[in-house]
């Protein structure tokens, strides 16, 4: 059985991982946090420890100018980084008014298909203040490009990001759920995903 971490300890980790970073600017000029979905350690941090920090570390930076959510939603997987619909909804309605109002965009590197599917589904019922309205899905880093400012954000980028844009490339049915993500298999053949594996595989 895996061991719950006290509170102070979730919260170094959450800063160490660097899921959550202030860094760059949109087209706009207005800051980005960029959150990495795939460093969120689902199983191990709490919803109250990610409150938190948030509310300790980030919304401060926040709450007095315009600002822009990138999330990077590459390689995520609904078991380890998902913490589920309940505590997606607590860390949403926890967040001050005056930062919700400043949210102006958020772009979403990489959708797969369950996550469209997803939000199309419970986007509106879960999201109060018109935060699905400002939603825009980004399929591509050339896409991401035309909203960012891109010598700002290369760097803060993990290579795993640019490794599956590659693939997509070369694989495009993977935009859509039909193909799968994992570059290797066996013999390092390409295979095609189940239907049980497609509607598992990632949900947020």
């Amino acid at each position: 059985m895996m061991m719950m971490m006290n509170e102070s300890d979730q919260e170094e980790l959450i800063e160490k991982l660097e899921i959550f970073k202030i860094k760059g600017r949109d087209k706009q000029g207005r800051k980005l946090l960029r959150i990495i979905g795939k460093y969120f350690p689902a199983r191990i941090v709490s919803v109250e420890a990610v409150k938190k920090y948030l509310e300790e570390r980030i919304y401060p930076r926040l709450s007095k100018k315009p600002f822009a959510v990138l999330y990077v939603h590459t390689e995520v997987d609904k078991t380890d980084n998902f913490g589920g619909i309940s505590a997606l909804r607590s860390i949403y309605d926890s967040i001050p008014i005056n930062v919700r109002d400043n949210l102006h965009a958020v772009y979403f590197l990489h959708p797969c298909l369950q996550s469209r599917l997803f939000l199309a589904t419970f986007g509106r019922f879960l999201f109060s203040g018109g935060l699905y309205g400002k939603l825009r899905y980004i399929n591509r880093l050339d896409y991401l490009w035309e909203h960012v400012r891109r010598h700002e954000m290369e760097v803060p980028l993990p290579e795993f990001v640019y490794d599956h844009d590659e693939d997509l490339e070369y694989r495009p049915m993977m935009d859509y759920g039909l193909e799968s993500d994992h570059r290797r298999r066996v013999y390092g053949a390409p295979t095609m995903d189940s239907p049980e594996s497609m509607s598992m595989r990632c949900l947020t």
